[in-house]
């Protein structure tokens, strides 16, 4: 009987792509169509959230459906030139002979899929629209959990935020942040474990 790999499960934006130029537009683009201002700095910093909440965060109770829709439109118009970086794949091959990946995101599914389609890496993916509660809920994780069949002391979760880190926490597992994602002072706030690459995830698990 062949040993059970262990997983890690990884964050999408900020952790194994960055995005933040496909966020800006889209976002610039939804705010003049539907005449709401919408304040990229103010969204930045709510990042890890599930869409709605995020514009839950900045104010806006009304029409959210509609502004989610216009944003996910835009935003698909793009998506294609969104790559996981040369040095990051070349470390995710070195990995994958020894672990199971997969990936957590508070993106929707459609565009997790334009993403990650070119890449044989991820058989298991979770997304705001398999949940009913995102992060920092931990159910994505549970859900990835039930289907490798892994236990929590076998897992660990590469994170780039806050609600990232609590999420591991609230199930128990361990959390990696890594410091090229897009909330740069985590370890300033609480102690956790950063990685600046893939390969030192071994450290850990």
């Amino acid at each position: 009987m062949s040993k059970k790999k262990k997983l890690i499960i990884f964050d999408l934006d900020g952790v194994l792509i960055d995005s933040l130029d496909n966020m800006r537009i889209a976002l610039k683009k939804t705010s003049l169509l539907l005449n709401i201002k919408l304040d990229f700095e103010v969204y930045k910093k709510h990042l890890g959230l599930p869409f709605k909440k995020i514009i839950q965060k900045m104010g806006i109770k009304n029409d959210i459906d509609k502004i989610k829709s216009n944003y996910s439109f835009f935003s698909k118009k793009n998506l294609s030139k969104i790559k996981i970086k040369k040095k990051h794949l070349s470390e995710l091959n070195y990995l994958k002979k020894n672990y199971k990946f997969a990936v957590f995101t508070s993106k929707d599914k459609s565009r997790t899929r334009v993403i990650l389609k070119q890449y044989k890496f991820f058989k298991y993916v979770v997304t705001s629209d398999d949940v009913i509660k995102g992060k920092p809920h931990p159910e994505g994780l549970i859900k990835i959990l039930n289907k490798t069949n892994n236990k929590k002391k076998e897992v660990i979760y590469i994170g780039d935020s806050i609600y990232d880190y609590k999420a591991a926490k609230r199930l128990g597992i361990k959390y990696l942040h890594a410091k090229w994602g897009y909330e740069k002072n985590l370890k300033n706030k609480i102690n956790i474990n950063e990685i600046s690459s893939f390969l030192e995830i071994e450290k850990y698990i």
